[in-house]
């Protein structure tokens, strides 16, 4: 039953209900009630009033209810009062998403990602045992064990595990540094997919490069990052990310753990914002995304293009008019409608950063001319002595890069 104040989200209620469930659903949750409760004057010690708290432990009770979601934020007096009077376990919306990510993550990097951001959620929560830390299945512990009020609670085990994955993840984040200064080596263009969770992201990157990602309709099908090399018209290979979908107020928890993956972002040549054009929300899902992108450091004229992909327009009227631009392709990428003006435009965008570089090479050189060949465009090249001159198309930061070899 989630708390949609219109005052701390401006969204349609009912669009934000359907989220809730949606959310609930992602884990198996099975949703037996759910409503949109106006809450004028917060409480500090249960956030609704007395006669709604009364009303939703009867309305749960005669639903025979196991668990309370309440879509917004509960601050640990607020969850502990709530379960006492209704006698039903309570989580929030944070809680929510935490235990998501805790079934969803899949590679080793992933949950320790999501075990670090849920421990730090918990710190001060006394109301949850730590079972959960020597648990080798998904999910953190928020849903499992009836009868759980306020369990004493083992800090000292909690600090030294944060301790450890804390240093897992500099050895991982390490490892990424590496495998990207190897990138920058040997550079290819990078995209980066963005966009709110369940926009059709890995939709489209399954269609681009023949992947067999996790696309379904579900939230936070995917988590753990993907690239796979694509083609694009007169580029011979684009390394292209597809990523965790956003949320409206992701934990903060989650952005700081995760952001040693988004930084991936941080390096794309172009970043591709996919939007579900048919959701209703799809203006104020698009400002979440780019509030998180502004956390990360990205601001929405800086200096990386933006391209948005109006997607699942096969699910819109036909009289609904859509931005078509350089910047903005309408598409749908179950049908593919749309696919190949998006190609040629991401192409068009990528190829505009380039110009064309006179270079000349030693004919005894064979690794930077082929170098250039893999990460170029070739245009003309004449010999000259013992010398081969070459026009090439090259990005600036690729010229860089091969004057460093």
């Amino acid at each position: 039953m989630p708390d949609l104040s219109r005052a701390a989200n401006p969204r349609e209620p009912l669009a934000r209900l359907e989220e809730a469930v949606n959310l609930s659903s992602a884990i198996a949750l099975e949703v037996v009630d759910s409503d949109v409760v106006r809450v004028r004057a917060p409480k500090p010690a249960t956030l609704f009033g007395s006669g709604q708290v009364e009303a939703l432990k009867e309305r749960a009770a005669s639903k025979d209810v196991e668990l309370i979601v309440v879509d917004g934020s509960l601050s640990p007096l607020q969850q502990r009062n709530l379960e006492r009077e209704t006698g039903i376990k309570v989580i929030d919306r944070t809680g929510l998403i935490l235990e998501i990510f805790g079934e969803r993550a899949a590679t080793h990097e992933g949950r320790l990602q999501v075990e670090l951001a849920h421990l730090e959620y918990q710190a001060s929560r006394l109301v949850r045992s730590w079972t959960h830390l020597e648990r080798q299945r998904g999910g953190f512990g928020f849903l499992g064990g009836p009868g759980e009020t306020q369990i004493e609670t083992d800090r000292r085990l909690i600090r030294d595990r944060m301790a450890r994955i804390r240093r897992e993840l500099e050895q991982v984040t390490r490892t990424r540094t590496l495998h990207r200064e190897r990138r920058q080596k040997a550079p290819f263009p990078i995209v980066a997919l963005v966009g709110y969770t369940n926009a059709g992201k890995s939709t489209l990157f399954n269609r681009l490069t023949g992947a067999d990602v996790m696309a379904e309709d579900l939230l936070f099908a995917t988590l753990d990052p993907t690239m796979r090399a694509v083609e694009l018209p007169e580029i011979d290979k684009v390394i292209m990310s597809d990523t965790v979908g956003f949320i409206s107020d992701l934990p903060t928890q989650l952005v700081a753990a995760f952001r040693a993956t988004l930084e991936e972002v941080l390096e794309a040549d172009v970043i591709v914002h996919v939007r579900d054009a048919s959701h209703p929300d799809s203006a104020a899902q698009a400002e979440d995304v780019y509030a998180v992108l502004t956390e990360l450091g990205i601001e929405r004229s800086g200096d990386v293009p933006i391209m948005e992909v109006l997607n699942k327009i096969d699910l819109i009227d036909d009289e609904l008019a859509l931005p078509d631009d350089e910047l903005h392709v309408p598409l749908s990428a179950v049908t593919g409608d749309g696919i190949e003006v998006f190609r040629e435009r991401l192409a068009a965008i990528l190829l505009a950063a380039s110009k064309i570089y006179e270079i000349s090479v030693p004919v005894t050189d064979g690794e930077r001319m082929a170098w250039l060949e893999a990460h170029g465009r070739v245009l003309d090249r004449t010999l000259k002595g013992e010398t081969m001159l070459m026009s090439v198309r090259l990005g600036e930061r690729e010229y860089a890069r091969f004057n460093a070899l």
